[in-house]
């Protein structure tokens, strides 16, 4: 009896708390479809499992963008653009086509030219001395496609040549030679393109692991720190940041990703970069600014990106190049400078690029920019007032006084009038 109302206790105990989270699961409440980054990234007030989760980048460290592309449909459109579809690809697959395309041409002009030689006969006439064939000593399929390599290729052994009694030979010999140009132009111009490809240079650009906040100038800045680790530099260097954040705009639409610009002096010029030596990168946290009312506490508690994006020209070969790197949160020191790097040799300036990276603790109000203001602002009022309060006093003083001794001064405009009076006599 006893085991079976604990059994049975036991049951009501679960079917009451699978009745609670029925009652309790999101999931009995209709929301619409949203994609799955919407989804993981939805509003406070809209998602109702607020634990920590890792922040997702949108773009990586290395600069690669973690988005993946799901669900084309239009495939064509890939293509139509097959030079640069081909040049996107990897190496693996790129060496693989580039294996595949030479072999099935071989292969295909080399069935050409054995059917041919089948169709006329050639190979029933191998060991007849007067036999003029289309092709001399090709006896085989074998033979046909070492033919077809040597056309191709232009290597010319001179065993296998063709014949002036074989119309239709020299007539694929010509288009053989054609479409083999063509195809080592379409090949090899790949190859080259993919080989000579900025993307190794961005390799030699270097950001800072962390971003700090720090005051600058007597003013709260965000600064990160970009080098060139080669001699040779990039040319018309520029400099731009992102902010990726998702928001909820006020008629309750939810936009993931949002994507903000974070000015680091477009407007001043100091986006425009000489690269010679490690420079940072400073953003100053004004109205302006998405960082405006973050303060020291709340910044750990965005869920926030910033993306770098360095471009110019690489001096070697004009191409154009771009790096790329991301902070989140979690890589923004609040409170913190970066050590300097350049030093002053005998003649010359040293780069210790030991120090890039390392940052130092430096006195920082905790307190966001916009309260910083408002306490410049309070700090400047009461001066203000004490000017205002005393010449409002000096004036208040002044009618009192008028007002307190009419007598007085009709007395003495009396005094002035005998005198006047007893000059003129």
């Amino acid at each position: 009896m006893t085991m079976a109302k604990l059994t049975e206790t036991m049951t009501n105990v679960l079917e009451g708390d699978s009745m609670d989270q029925d009652v309790e699961s999101p999931v009995a409440i209709h929301q619409p479809k949203l994609p799955k980054q919407a989804r993981d990234d939805l509003p406070r007030h809209i998602s109702r499992d607020r634990t920590k989760r890792k922040i997702q980048r949108y773009v990586r460290k290395d600069g690669k963008c973690n988005v993946h592309h799901g669900n084309v449909r239009e495939t064509y459109r890939y293509l139509t653009d097959i030079f640069t579809t081909l040049v996107d690809l990897k190496w693996r697959f790129n060496l693989l086509i580039f294996v595949m395309v030479y072999t099935v041409t071989w292969l295909f002009f080399g069935m050409i030219w054995w059917l041919i030689a089948y169709i006329r006969g050639d190979m029933d006439h191998i060991e007849d001395p007067s036999w003029t064939p289309c092709v001399t000593n090709l006896n085989g399929f074998v033979s046909a496609f070492l033919f077809s390599i040597e056309t191709e290729t232009t290597i010319g052994y001179g065993y296998r040549v063709i014949t002036d009694k074989c119309p239709g030979g020299i007539i694929l010999l010509l288009i053989q030679s054609v479409l083999g140009s063509i195809v080592n132009a379409f090949m090899v111009g790949c190859m080259f393109v993919k080989i000579s490809q900025p993307k190794k240079r961005a390799e030699t650009l270097v950001f800072s692991t962390h971003a700090v906040i720090s005051m600058r100038d007597g003013k709260l800045c965000l600064m990160f720190r970009v080098g060139d680790l080669r001699n040779s530099h990039i040319v018309e260097a520029s400099i731009r940041a992102k902010l990726i954040k998702s928001k909820q705009t006020s008629e309750g639409e939810f936009i993931p990703l949002n994507q903000t610009d974070i000015n680091v002096g477009y407007y001043t010029g100091d986006d425009r970069l000489f690269l010679v030596s490690p420079l940072i990168i400073s953003h100053e946290i004004n109205q302006q600014s998405p960082f405006w009312e973050i303060s020291k506490a709340q910044l750990p508690k965005e869920e926030l990106e910033i993306v770098v994006i360095l471009e110019g020209m690489v001096e070697a070969t004009g191409m154009t190049c771009q790096a790329r790197s991301s902070y989140i949160t979690s890589e923004i020191l609040w409170g913190y400078r970066f050590t300097p790097v350049l030093t002053l040799e005998d003649g010359f300036y040293e780069v210790d690029y030991n120090s890039f990276h390392e940052t130092y603790e430096t006195s920082t109000p905790s307190l966001s920019a916009k309260e910083l203001a408002e306490l410049a602002n309070r700090a400047e009022l009461p001066l203000s007032w004490s000017v205002s309060s005393k010449l409002n006093q000096h004036a208040e003083l002044e009618t009192e006084e008028e007002e307190k001794n009419p007598e007085e001064l009709t007395e003495r405009n009396g005094d002035v009038a005998n005198l006047e009076n007893e000059s003129k006599v």
